[in-house]
């Protein structure tokens, strides 16, 4: 077993070597052996710039780099790297937080209940039908450029990828289940709490990790359309200035945050699965 996880990590280092040597050195090792026509164009760092140029405006967005000092330079930058991120960061959770919450107790009220899932199966119908990202100059118009924009946008992207899983997962319960609950006298609170819940876990966080992504995708999209700070911010303004290195910064730092938020959600849902075979080694 040790063995077996020990090639696996130096197949991933010896992978991420690789690429990281053919993104540096790749484009002029290109242009030096083939015919320019030949030359791959998506390896040109004027479009996904260089490692090390990365690097060094990581360290310049940072402020490690600046000669005033980092307290100095955080001071004189108001959507500097780090205050980005924590808006970003904040803007994500409760956006995640909002619409998981709401369409997990809607998934749950609807799938409970034939009569209002009839009632109501049109309007989520027609609403679903709409591309969320065709929603977000609307709710800045409504909310402003401030962050209760982007909490919007990442809540409205949450909750039907949240919803329609809680909705599924209730109603795929096993009725036999049910039926011996209520027999043995238990209300339909108590149904609700320890045999539909339950039964329903492994669907809503079979969407809560993708559900993080999207949440991130809103915020950042919103973002993209106005904003007054955030990782969004930086990437229009590095796209305004054709600074591709600055760009690709704000990308890592989003997939960092992608990657923790992901891997949060994953180790809750070990937790609270913690009683299926498939999560007992993960715990």
């Amino acid at each position: 077993m040790v063995s077996r996880r020990l090639t696996i990590l130096l197949w991933q280092i010896g992978i991420l070597l690789v690429t990281l040597a053919v993104w540096e050195w790749g484009f002029e090792l290109c242009k030096a052996l083939l015919p320019r026509r030949f030359v791959p164009t998506i390896l040109d760092p004027y479009f996904i710039s260089k490692p090390t140029a990365i690097w060094s405006s990581f360290l310049k967005l940072g402020c490690f780099s600046d000669e005033a000092g980092f307290q100095p330079c955080l001071g004189e930058t108001p959507n500097n790297l780090w205050m980005a991120t924590v808006v970003t960061l904040k803007n994500v959770w409760w956006g995640f937080l909002g619409g998981a919450a709401s369409g997990v107790l809607t998934g749950l009220i609807l799938g409970r209940s034939d009569f209002l899932s009839k009632v109501f199966e049109p309007y989520i119908v027609a609403l679903n039908s709409i591309p969320r990202i065709a929603l977000v100059p609307l709710i800045i118009l409504m909310f402003g450029l401030g962050d209760m924009s982007k909490v919007v946008t990442g809540w409205i992207i949450v909750f039907f990828v949240v919803f329609f899983n809680t909705f599924e997962g209730t109603r795929s319960v096993d009725r036999d289940q049910i039926a011996a609950a209520r027999l043995l006298g238990a209300s339909e609170l108590t149904v609700l709490r320890t045999v539909v819940i339950p039964s329903a876990l492994a669907w809503v966080f079979a969407s809560l990790t993708p559900a993080v992504s999207f949440a991130l995708v809103g915020v950042i999209v919103g973002e993209f359309i106005g904003a007054e700070r955030g990782l969004g911010k930086l990437i229009i303004e590095a796209e305004a200035r054709a600074n591709a290195a600055e760009m690709m910064v704000a990308i890592f730092v989003m997939m960092v945050v992608g990657i923790i938020l992901a891997f949060g959600v994953r180790r809750i849902q070990a937790y609270l699965l913690r009683w299926q075979p498939h999560f007992e080694q993960q715990l």
